[in-house]
Protein backbone atom coordinates (compact mmCIF):
# COMPACT_ATOMS: atom_id res chain seq x y z
CA UNK A 1 0.00 0.00 0.00
CA UNK A 2 1.35 3.43 -0.96
CA UNK A 3 1.71 6.19 1.63
CA UNK A 4 -0.98 8.24 -0.14
CA UNK A 5 -3.40 5.31 -0.06
CA UNK A 6 -2.64 4.76 3.62
CA UNK A 7 -3.30 8.43 4.44
CA UNK A 8 -6.52 8.40 2.40
CA UNK A 9 -7.75 5.29 4.19
CA UNK A 10 -6.92 6.71 7.60
CA UNK A 11 -8.76 9.96 6.85
CA UNK A 12 -11.82 8.07 5.59
CA UNK A 13 -11.89 5.76 8.61
CA UNK A 14 -11.47 8.69 11.04
CA UNK A 15 -14.27 10.64 9.37
CA UNK A 16 -16.65 7.68 9.38
CA UNK A 17 -15.70 6.14 12.70
CA UNK A 18 -15.98 9.23 14.88
CA UNK A 19 -18.69 11.44 13.42
CA UNK A 20 -22.24 11.81 12.24
CA UNK A 21 -21.37 11.61 8.56
CA UNK A 22 -24.72 12.01 6.79
CA UNK A 23 -27.27 14.59 7.94
CA UNK A 24 -29.51 13.76 4.98
CA UNK A 25 -29.77 10.78 2.64
CA UNK A 26 -27.90 11.09 -0.63
CA UNK A 27 -29.89 8.55 -2.64
CA UNK A 28 -33.09 9.39 -4.53
CA UNK A 29 -35.93 7.35 -2.97
CA UNK A 30 -38.32 8.26 -5.77
CA UNK A 31 -36.28 5.99 -8.02
CA UNK A 32 -36.00 3.33 -5.33
CA UNK A 33 -39.75 3.17 -4.83
CA UNK A 34 -40.29 2.58 -8.54
CA UNK A 35 -37.65 -0.13 -8.54
CA UNK A 36 -38.74 -1.80 -5.29
CA UNK A 37 -42.50 -1.99 -5.99
CA UNK A 38 -43.14 -2.44 -2.27
CA UNK A 39 -46.16 -4.36 -0.97
CA UNK A 40 -47.54 -5.06 2.50
CA UNK A 41 -45.76 -8.43 2.44
CA UNK A 42 -42.26 -6.99 2.02
CA UNK A 43 -39.65 -6.80 4.74
CA UNK A 44 -36.98 -4.28 3.88
CA UNK A 45 -33.33 -3.89 4.87
CA UNK A 46 -31.76 -0.51 4.17
CA UNK A 47 -28.48 0.96 5.35
CA UNK A 48 -29.63 3.77 7.63
CA UNK A 49 -27.55 6.75 6.50
CA UNK A 50 -29.66 9.70 7.75
CA UNK A 51 -32.89 7.69 7.91
CA UNK A 52 -34.84 9.82 5.43
CA UNK A 53 -35.26 6.97 2.97
CA UNK A 54 -36.21 4.38 5.60
CA UNK A 55 -39.15 6.67 6.45
CA UNK A 56 -39.89 7.13 2.75
CA UNK A 57 -40.10 3.36 2.21
CA UNK A 58 -42.33 3.02 5.29
CA UNK A 59 -44.85 5.31 3.61
CA UNK A 60 -45.34 2.62 0.96
CA UNK A 61 -46.67 0.31 3.68
CA UNK A 62 -44.28 -2.67 3.77
CA UNK A 63 -44.50 -5.11 6.67
CA UNK A 64 -41.30 -3.73 8.20
CA UNK A 65 -38.24 -1.60 7.47
CA UNK A 66 -34.99 -2.56 9.19
CA UNK A 67 -32.50 0.34 9.14
CA UNK A 68 -29.01 -1.07 9.68
CA UNK A 69 -25.81 0.94 10.13
CA UNK A 70 -22.46 0.29 11.78
CA UNK A 71 -22.24 3.97 12.78
CA UNK A 72 -24.47 4.40 15.87
CA UNK A 73 -24.67 8.15 15.24
CA UNK A 74 -26.62 7.53 12.04
CA UNK A 75 -29.08 5.33 13.91
CA UNK A 76 -29.32 7.96 16.67
CA UNK A 77 -30.44 10.46 14.03
CA UNK A 78 -33.18 8.15 12.73
CA UNK A 79 -34.18 7.36 16.33
CA UNK A 80 -34.59 11.10 16.96
CA UNK A 81 -36.73 11.48 13.84
CA UNK A 82 -38.92 8.55 14.83
CA UNK A 83 -39.44 9.89 18.35
CA UNK A 84 -40.14 13.37 16.98
CA UNK A 85 -42.81 11.95 14.66
CA UNK A 86 -44.41 10.21 17.63
CA UNK A 87 -44.27 13.11 20.09
CA UNK A 88 -44.26 16.44 18.22
CA UNK A 89 -46.81 18.39 16.24
CA UNK A 90 -46.01 18.86 12.57
CA UNK A 91 -44.99 22.52 12.91
CA UNK A 92 -42.32 21.67 15.50
CA UNK A 93 -41.22 18.62 13.53
CA UNK A 94 -40.73 20.68 10.37
CA UNK A 95 -38.73 23.28 12.26
CA UNK A 96 -36.38 20.54 13.46
CA UNK A 97 -35.89 18.61 10.24
CA UNK A 98 -37.22 20.95 7.54
CA UNK A 99 -35.59 24.18 8.64
CA UNK A 100 -32.81 22.45 10.58
CA UNK A 101 -33.36 24.90 13.44
CA UNK A 102 -35.76 25.17 16.35
CA UNK A 103 -35.51 27.98 18.94
CA UNK A 104 -36.75 25.54 21.61
CA UNK A 105 -34.75 22.52 20.47
CA UNK A 106 -33.14 21.72 23.83
CA UNK A 107 -36.41 22.26 25.73
CA UNK A 108 -38.45 20.00 23.44
CA UNK A 109 -35.70 17.40 23.43
CA UNK A 110 -35.60 17.17 27.22
CA UNK A 111 -39.36 17.24 27.72
CA UNK A 112 -40.68 15.20 24.80
CA UNK A 113 -37.99 13.34 22.86
CA UNK A 114 -35.28 12.16 25.24
CA UNK A 115 -37.44 9.84 27.40
CA UNK A 116 -38.33 7.61 24.45
CA UNK A 117 -34.82 7.22 23.04
CA UNK A 118 -32.50 4.26 23.56
CA UNK A 119 -29.64 4.85 25.98
CA UNK A 120 -26.95 5.33 23.33
CA UNK A 121 -29.09 7.79 21.40
CA UNK A 122 -29.84 9.69 24.61
CA UNK A 123 -26.13 10.04 25.31
CA UNK A 124 -25.45 11.27 21.81
CA UNK A 125 -28.22 13.87 21.67
CA UNK A 126 -27.52 15.04 25.22
CA UNK A 127 -24.27 16.36 23.74
CA UNK A 128 -25.40 17.34 20.27
CA UNK A 129 -29.00 18.56 20.37
CA UNK A 130 -27.27 21.94 20.02
CA UNK A 131 -26.94 21.08 16.32
CA UNK A 132 -30.49 22.42 15.98
CA UNK A 133 -30.13 25.68 17.94
CA UNK A 134 -28.40 28.02 15.49
CA UNK A 135 -30.37 29.55 12.57
CA UNK A 136 -27.15 30.63 10.87
CA UNK A 137 -25.59 27.19 11.10
CA UNK A 138 -28.50 24.80 10.79
CA UNK A 139 -28.45 21.06 11.34
CA UNK A 140 -27.71 20.60 7.65
CA UNK A 141 -24.36 22.32 8.11
CA UNK A 142 -23.42 19.83 10.86
CA UNK A 143 -21.60 16.53 10.64
CA UNK A 144 -18.94 15.74 8.08
CA UNK A 145 -21.15 16.10 5.01
CA UNK A 146 -22.39 19.33 6.58
CA UNK A 147 -18.79 20.54 6.71
CA UNK A 148 -18.63 20.06 2.95
CA UNK A 149 -21.90 21.99 2.58
CA UNK A 150 -20.46 24.84 4.65
CA UNK A 151 -17.48 24.89 2.34
CA UNK A 152 -19.76 25.17 -0.68
CA UNK A 153 -21.70 27.97 1.03
CA UNK A 154 -18.48 29.86 1.76
CA UNK A 155 -17.30 29.39 -1.80
CA UNK A 156 -20.59 30.63 -3.29
CA UNK A 157 -20.84 33.62 -0.94
CA UNK A 158 -17.24 34.73 -0.48
CA UNK A 159 -15.12 33.36 -3.31
CA UNK A 160 -17.19 33.15 -6.49
CA UNK A 161 -19.79 35.63 -5.15
CA UNK A 162 -22.60 33.81 -6.91
CA UNK A 163 -25.25 33.71 -4.18
CA UNK A 164 -27.83 35.74 -6.11
CA UNK A 165 -27.31 33.75 -9.29
CA UNK A 166 -27.55 30.43 -7.43
CA UNK A 167 -30.73 31.64 -5.71
CA UNK A 168 -32.12 32.55 -9.13
CA UNK A 169 -31.27 29.05 -10.35
CA UNK A 170 -33.19 27.42 -7.50
CA UNK A 171 -36.26 29.51 -8.36
CA UNK A 172 -36.36 28.47 -12.02
CA UNK A 173 -39.61 26.91 -13.22
CA UNK A 174 -38.49 25.50 -16.58
CA UNK A 175 -35.45 23.70 -17.96
CA UNK A 176 -34.95 26.55 -20.42
CA UNK A 177 -34.63 29.03 -17.54
CA UNK A 178 -32.25 26.68 -15.71
CA UNK A 179 -30.02 26.35 -18.76
CA UNK A 180 -29.81 30.10 -19.21
CA UNK A 181 -28.80 30.70 -15.59
CA UNK A 182 -26.40 27.75 -15.48
CA UNK A 183 -24.61 28.83 -18.65
CA UNK A 184 -24.20 32.28 -17.14
CA UNK A 185 -22.49 31.06 -13.97
CA UNK A 186 -20.73 27.87 -15.04
CA UNK A 187 -17.25 29.24 -15.73
CA UNK A 188 -17.23 31.45 -12.63
CA UNK A 189 -18.21 28.51 -10.44
CA UNK A 190 -15.60 26.11 -11.84
CA UNK A 191 -12.58 28.11 -10.77
CA UNK A 192 -9.11 26.72 -10.25
CA UNK A 193 -9.72 26.66 -6.47
CA UNK A 194 -12.89 24.60 -6.85
CA UNK A 195 -11.19 22.13 -9.16
CA UNK A 196 -8.30 21.77 -6.71
CA UNK A 197 -10.63 21.13 -3.76
CA UNK A 198 -12.72 18.52 -5.56
CA UNK A 199 -9.60 16.71 -6.69
CA UNK A 200 -8.54 16.00 -3.08
CA UNK A 201 -9.28 12.73 -1.31
CA UNK A 202 -9.82 14.62 1.96
CA UNK A 203 -12.59 16.72 0.42
CA UNK A 204 -14.30 13.66 -1.03
CA UNK A 205 -14.02 11.87 2.33
CA UNK A 206 -16.29 14.55 3.80
CA UNK A 207 -18.94 13.34 1.36
CA UNK A 208 -18.38 9.72 2.31
CA UNK A 209 -16.50 8.90 -0.90
CA UNK A 210 -13.70 6.37 -0.24
CA UNK A 211 -10.60 6.30 -2.41
CA UNK A 212 -11.84 3.10 -4.06
CA UNK A 213 -14.78 4.98 -5.58
CA UNK A 214 -12.59 7.77 -6.82
CA UNK A 215 -10.18 5.31 -8.40
CA UNK A 216 -13.06 3.61 -10.23
CA UNK A 217 -14.18 6.90 -11.74
CA UNK A 218 -10.63 7.94 -12.62
CA UNK A 219 -10.22 4.70 -14.57
CA UNK A 220 -13.65 4.53 -16.18
CA UNK A 221 -14.82 8.10 -16.87
CA UNK A 222 -13.29 10.21 -19.67
CA UNK A 223 -11.55 13.12 -17.97
CA UNK A 224 -11.56 11.47 -14.54
CA UNK A 225 -13.19 12.63 -11.32
CA UNK A 226 -13.35 16.34 -12.18
CA UNK A 227 -15.06 15.73 -15.52
CA UNK A 228 -17.49 13.35 -13.82
CA UNK A 229 -18.41 15.89 -11.13
CA UNK A 230 -18.73 18.73 -13.62
CA UNK A 231 -20.95 16.70 -15.96
CA UNK A 232 -23.05 15.56 -12.99
CA UNK A 233 -23.57 19.15 -11.85
CA UNK A 234 -24.63 20.18 -15.33
CA UNK A 235 -27.19 17.36 -15.34
CA UNK A 236 -28.55 18.42 -11.94
CA UNK A 237 -28.78 22.14 -12.60
CA UNK A 238 -29.40 22.35 -16.35
CA UNK A 239 -30.94 19.07 -17.55
CA UNK A 240 -33.23 17.89 -14.73
CA UNK A 241 -36.00 19.95 -13.06
CA UNK A 242 -34.60 21.79 -10.04
CA UNK A 243 -37.91 22.78 -8.43
CA UNK A 244 -38.22 19.53 -6.44
CA UNK A 245 -34.52 18.73 -6.04
CA UNK A 246 -34.39 18.91 -2.27
CA UNK A 247 -31.02 17.13 -2.13
CA UNK A 248 -29.09 20.05 -3.56
CA UNK A 249 -31.34 22.77 -2.17
CA UNK A 250 -30.64 21.78 1.43
CA UNK A 251 -26.87 21.83 0.95
CA UNK A 252 -26.93 25.14 -0.89
CA UNK A 253 -29.35 26.93 1.47
CA UNK A 254 -29.14 24.99 4.75
CA UNK A 255 -32.84 24.11 4.83
CA UNK A 256 -35.76 22.64 2.93
CA UNK A 257 -38.95 24.42 1.95
CA UNK A 258 -42.50 23.05 2.30
CA UNK A 259 -42.59 22.59 -1.48
CA UNK A 260 -39.10 21.10 -1.82
CA UNK A 261 -38.42 18.50 0.84
CA UNK A 262 -38.32 14.73 1.44
CA UNK A 263 -41.66 12.93 1.58
CA UNK A 264 -41.54 12.40 5.34
CA UNK A 265 -41.52 16.21 5.82
CA UNK A 266 -44.84 16.72 4.02
CA UNK A 267 -47.79 17.13 6.42
CA UNK A 268 -49.97 14.39 4.94
CA UNK A 269 -47.10 11.90 5.11
CA UNK A 270 -46.08 13.00 8.60
CA UNK A 271 -49.57 12.12 9.79
CA UNK A 272 -49.48 8.73 8.04
CA UNK A 273 -46.22 7.95 9.79
CA UNK A 274 -47.51 9.16 13.15
CA UNK A 275 -50.71 7.13 12.91
CA UNK A 276 -49.17 3.73 12.20
CA UNK A 277 -46.29 3.51 9.82
CA UNK A 278 -43.44 4.83 11.93
CA UNK A 279 -43.87 1.74 14.11
CA UNK A 280 -42.79 -0.31 11.09
CA UNK A 281 -39.25 1.15 11.26
CA UNK A 282 -36.53 -0.09 13.62
CA UNK A 283 -32.83 0.71 13.83
CA UNK A 284 -29.99 -1.77 14.30
CA UNK A 285 -26.37 -0.83 14.99
CA UNK A 286 -24.59 -3.65 13.21
CA UNK A 287 -23.06 -4.66 9.90
CA UNK A 288 -25.39 -5.98 7.22
CA UNK A 289 -23.89 -9.43 7.71
CA UNK A 290 -24.15 -9.22 11.50
CA UNK A 291 -27.79 -8.18 11.41
CA UNK A 292 -28.75 -10.90 8.94
CA UNK A 293 -27.00 -13.64 10.90
CA UNK A 294 -28.83 -12.70 14.11
CA UNK A 295 -32.34 -13.25 12.71
CA UNK A 296 -34.41 -15.71 10.73
CA UNK A 297 -37.32 -13.78 9.20
CA UNK A 298 -36.96 -13.59 5.40
CA UNK A 299 -36.05 -10.22 3.88
CA UNK A 300 -37.46 -9.49 0.42
CA UNK A 301 -36.01 -6.04 -0.35
CA UNK A 302 -32.42 -4.91 0.20
CA UNK A 303 -31.13 -1.37 -0.38
CA UNK A 304 -27.35 -1.52 0.01
CA UNK A 305 -26.42 2.04 -1.05
CA UNK A 306 -22.78 2.16 -2.20
CA UNK A 307 -20.98 0.50 0.71
CA UNK A 308 -19.83 -2.45 -1.41
CA UNK A 309 -17.39 -0.14 -3.21
CA UNK A 310 -15.50 0.29 0.04
CA UNK A 311 -15.83 -3.34 1.15
CA UNK A 312 -14.56 -4.61 -2.18
CA UNK A 313 -11.43 -2.47 -1.94
CA UNK A 314 -10.50 -3.12 1.68
CA UNK A 315 -12.32 -6.24 2.92
CA UNK A 316 -13.25 -8.45 -0.01
CA UNK A 317 -13.68 -11.60 2.15
CA UNK A 318 -16.26 -9.67 4.22
CA UNK A 319 -18.11 -8.77 1.03
CA UNK A 320 -18.41 -12.47 0.22
CA UNK A 321 -19.61 -13.23 3.75
CA UNK A 322 -22.21 -10.48 3.43
CA UNK A 323 -23.59 -11.95 0.22
CA UNK A 324 -23.74 -15.39 1.82
CA UNK A 325 -25.78 -13.87 4.64
CA UNK A 326 -28.07 -12.12 2.14
CA UNK A 327 -28.74 -15.38 0.31
CA UNK A 328 -29.59 -17.20 3.55
CA UNK A 329 -32.15 -14.57 4.65
CA UNK A 330 -33.56 -13.73 1.22
CA UNK A 331 -37.25 -14.38 0.65
CA UNK A 332 -38.63 -15.73 -2.62
CA UNK A 333 -38.64 -13.06 -5.34
CA UNK A 334 -36.10 -10.92 -3.50
CA UNK A 335 -35.00 -7.66 -5.13
CA UNK A 336 -31.74 -5.88 -4.29
CA UNK A 337 -30.67 -2.31 -5.10
CA UNK A 338 -27.23 -0.79 -4.87
CA UNK A 339 -25.27 2.12 -6.23
CA UNK A 340 -21.62 2.59 -7.08
CA UNK A 341 -19.21 5.42 -7.62
CA UNK A 342 -17.85 3.46 -10.57
CA UNK A 343 -19.48 3.12 -13.95
CA UNK A 344 -19.44 -0.66 -13.50
CA UNK A 345 -19.12 -2.79 -10.37
CA UNK A 346 -16.71 -5.36 -11.72
CA UNK A 347 -16.02 -6.66 -8.21
CA UNK A 348 -19.39 -8.45 -8.24
CA UNK A 349 -18.00 -10.76 -10.92
CA UNK A 350 -15.35 -11.97 -8.45
CA UNK A 351 -17.70 -12.79 -5.56
CA UNK A 352 -18.08 -16.49 -4.75
CA UNK A 353 -20.82 -17.78 -2.45
CA UNK A 354 -21.87 -21.07 -0.90
CA UNK A 355 -25.06 -22.09 -2.69
CA UNK A 356 -26.62 -25.43 -1.81
CA UNK A 357 -23.29 -26.73 -0.57
CA UNK A 358 -21.26 -25.69 -3.61
CA UNK A 359 -19.01 -22.70 -4.26
CA UNK A 360 -20.86 -20.68 -6.88
CA UNK A 361 -20.26 -17.45 -8.76
CA UNK A 362 -22.67 -14.89 -7.33
CA UNK A 363 -23.53 -13.50 -10.76
CA UNK A 364 -24.99 -16.87 -11.77
CA UNK A 365 -27.68 -16.29 -9.12
CA UNK A 366 -28.52 -12.72 -10.09
CA UNK A 367 -30.80 -11.31 -12.76
CA UNK A 368 -29.95 -7.68 -13.61
CA UNK A 369 -32.72 -5.37 -14.81
CA UNK A 370 -30.34 -3.16 -16.76
CA UNK A 371 -33.03 -1.39 -18.78
CA UNK A 372 -35.01 -0.16 -15.77
CA UNK A 373 -31.84 0.71 -13.87
CA UNK A 374 -30.56 2.79 -16.78
CA UNK A 375 -33.89 4.59 -17.22
CA UNK A 376 -34.14 5.48 -13.54
CA UNK A 377 -30.46 6.38 -13.15
CA UNK A 378 -30.81 9.06 -15.83
CA UNK A 379 -33.53 10.71 -13.70
CA UNK A 380 -31.55 10.64 -10.44
CA UNK A 381 -31.88 14.04 -8.73
CA UNK A 382 -28.65 13.48 -6.79
CA UNK A 383 -26.66 12.42 -9.84
CA UNK A 384 -23.36 11.76 -8.08
CA UNK A 385 -23.22 7.98 -8.52
CA UNK A 386 -21.63 6.34 -11.50
CA UNK A 387 -24.11 3.47 -11.72
CA UNK A 388 -27.33 2.03 -10.28
CA UNK A 389 -28.25 -1.65 -10.03
CA UNK A 390 -31.59 -3.43 -9.77
CA UNK A 391 -31.13 -7.14 -9.23
CA UNK A 392 -33.48 -10.07 -8.62
CA UNK A 393 -32.32 -13.31 -7.09
CA UNK A 394 -32.81 -16.18 -9.49
CA UNK A 395 -35.47 -18.65 -8.40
Amino acid sequence: MSFNNWISGRVFQFVHGNNLVYNTCWEDPRLDRQALNLTSDDRVLVITSAGCNALDYALAGPAHVHAVDMNPRQNALLDLKIEAIRKLEFSDFFQFFGQGYHPRAAELYRAALRPGLAEWSQGYWDKFIRFFDNPKRTFYYRGTSGAFARGIRYYIDRVSKLRQEVSDLLQCKTLEEQRQVYDRIEERFWSRAMKFALNRDTTLSLLGVPKAQRQQIEKQYPGGILAFIRDSMEAVFAKLPIHDNYFWRVYITGSYTPDCCPEYLKPENFHKLKETRVSQVTTHTDSVQGFLEKGHEPISRFILLDHMDWLSDHFFPLLELEWNAILKRAAPRTRILWRSGGLKTDFIDRVKVDFRGHETALTSLLQFDEQLASQLHALDRVHTYGSFYIVDLAA
